[in-house]
């Protein structure tokens, strides 16, 4: 989560003027968490601060040139579940200078001197590497500027390989690299965010893969699988998957093994990929796939809380 400038640069050159409306502060429950954030125009939206009657609320508001603080009660004012209460902050940008940094941190209102609690933030995130969290404070809103944590590499751009895409493009915390043996085997539209590279030789690629990438192999060819999984064995990574059956796995252990990989580092590929039980349709197995990525991520992420 933060304050995400690619999306607002593209916003404004396709709208020009784009409202940002993000949740500063939450008290209670809510349905989105401090520093969810979208964008506004006259005529669309992307992103969401959690849907319903506060976010239909809040880009009628921004519509109408409202911008600042504003304070919404979720159960008494908008008649929502949650029964919290949020603080949103809604700023209008027609460009994205002066957005630089890892951390924007900006005063809410009258420009006035930088609050000592926020220089202390500054410091310690550009000095001391110690991450900043979105939040208000002292009517300063700071947020760090949103870089993908998770860089996942998807090889195939068959019919698979555009689903994933599909799945996995809209989420914030995602940088896809899409490979595939050439420029036509990759549809018109891209969605935004995703890197294209066409290579006559896909598995020279792997080098520049970095070691934390997540990958996904799927192409048309069983002997590129093959090459690739061989490439990505003998460099390093956060996660491999193959698509196939048990019986394509199990040849291509053998074949593994023939080119020299122990059986403990063959296993670091899973194979099959996705959920077997949702059906062997492209958008069902992206489903699966998708929604296996992110599990083991809330695991990871579960592992790290507990050694802290």
């Amino acid at each position: 989560m933060g304050f995400d400038v690619d999306a607002l640069r593209a916003a404004i050159d396709r709208h020009g003027a784009v409202a940002r409306v993000v949740v500063a502060e939450v008290r209670g429950s809510s349905p989105r968490e401090v520093g969810a954030a979208m964008l506004v125009w006259d005529s669309g939206q992307e992103g969401t601060i959690g849907g319903g009657a506060l976010e239909m609320q809040a880009a009628q508001a921004a519509r109408a040139g409202r911008v600042g603080l504003s304070r919404h009660a979720l159960g008494p004012d908008l008649g929502q579940c949650c029964g919290g209460a949020v603080v949103l902050l809604t700023e209008v940008y027609d460009s994205v200078e002066g957005l630089e940094g890892d951390v924007i941190a900006r005063p809410v209102g009258a420009v006035g001197e930088m609050p000592l609690a926020v220089r202390r933030l500054l410091v310690q995130a550009r000095a001391q590497g110690v991450p900043v969290r979105p939040q208000l404070v002292e009517g300063w809103m700071v947020e760090p500027v949103h870089r993908p944590a998770r860089q996942v590499w998807i090889w195939g751009a068959g019919h698979v390989g555009r689903a994933l895409v599909g799945v996995l493009a809209p989420l914030p915390d995602v940088a896809i690299t899409w490979v595939d043996t050439a420029p036509d085997r990759f549809p018109e539209a891209v969605p935004e965010g995703v890197t294209v590279l066409p290579a006559a030789k896909p598995a020279e690629l792997v080098r520049h893969a970095p070691p934390a990438a997540e990958h996904l192999v799927l192409t048309y060819s069983h002997a590129l699988d093959l090459e690739l999984c061989d490439r990505l064995l003998r460099h390093d990574f956060a996660f491999a998957g193959l698509i196939g059956s048990a019986t394509k796995w199990a040849r291509f252990r053998t074949r593994l093994a023939a080119l020299g990989h122990p059986p403990e580092r063959i296993a670091r590929i899973t194979c099959p990929i996705g959920e077997p039980g949702l059906g062997k349709h492209p958008q069902a197995i992206a489903v699966g796939v998708a929604a296996d990525l992110l599990r083991r991520r809330e695991q990871g992420t579960e592992k790290k809380d507990m050694r802290a």
